[in-house]
């Protein structure tokens, strides 16, 4: 893909994903975002961090099943560095608005609710790989380092699907839409991995007749 449209793409997808937040904060001037507007806040930046880490899990199977967008994978990291940008604004809109920055508060929270440790461990798991997501840095861990490293955007994905479930009412059922994208990308892993060990040995076998 020329590099024009790639620098085009890319202007797009940080125009994409800063949109929202500009929308948001232009609500919260208006004072339009309904009757619990730290209930909204809270409720946009988490499921806005859970879309955009699911997203950037997605793009690695989509690549594999359809080669001709493997050029979408340059995309990855980007959107991962979005999805961090919004579970750092969904962490401070609970610190600031709900814990007042009481650290004791905080505290009493985390081991009296559990949808509030999922959510953390969620975040804290995403700290690493926004750290090490530099071109120095996969150079410095080595690629397979790196690889397995950047496996925890699953488990994270995970805690952030369990946060979301525990954190709304019973017989809410906004989170099953994200909730299935999540199991199918899970399950797609073995199944991909199969598929492309076996269709390396045909291709394998073929370069070793042409060279008989």
């Amino acid at each position: 893909m020329p590099n024009r449209l790639v620098i085009a793409l890319k202007a797009l997808a940080h125009i994409g994903c800063l949109a929202p937040v500009a929308w948001l904060i232009w609500h919260l001037i208006q004072n339009s975002l309904g009757p619990d507007p730290t209930a909204a806040v809270t409720f946009f930046t988490g499921r806005g961090a859970l879309r955009l880490l699911v997203i950037s899990l997605a793009i690695t199977p989509v690549r594999r099943l359809i080669p001709p967008l493997s050029w979408i994978i340059r995309f990855r990291r980007l959107l991962g560095l979005y999805a961090f940008f919004y579970a750092c604004l969904h962490l401070l809109t609970y610190v600031w608005l709900y814990a007042g920055f009481s650290l004791d508060a905080m505290i009493d929270d985390i081991t009296k609710r559990r949808f509030i440790t999922a959510g953390l461990a969620a975040w804290a798991l995403m700290v690493p790989l926004a750290l090490t997501s530099t071109t120095w840095s996969i150079r410095k861990l080595g690629g397979k380092n790196w690889n397995r490293l950047h496996r925890l955007a699953y488990v994270s994905a995970i805690a952030g699907v369990v946060h979301y479930w525990w954190g709304v009412k019973p017989g809410v059922l906004s989170p099953i839409g994200i909730t299935v994208v999540l199991v199918l990308l899970l399950a797609a892993r073995p199944i991909l991995s199969w598929w492309s060990s076996h269709k390396r040995v045909p291709a394998q076998l073929a370069r070793a007749d042409k060279g008989l």
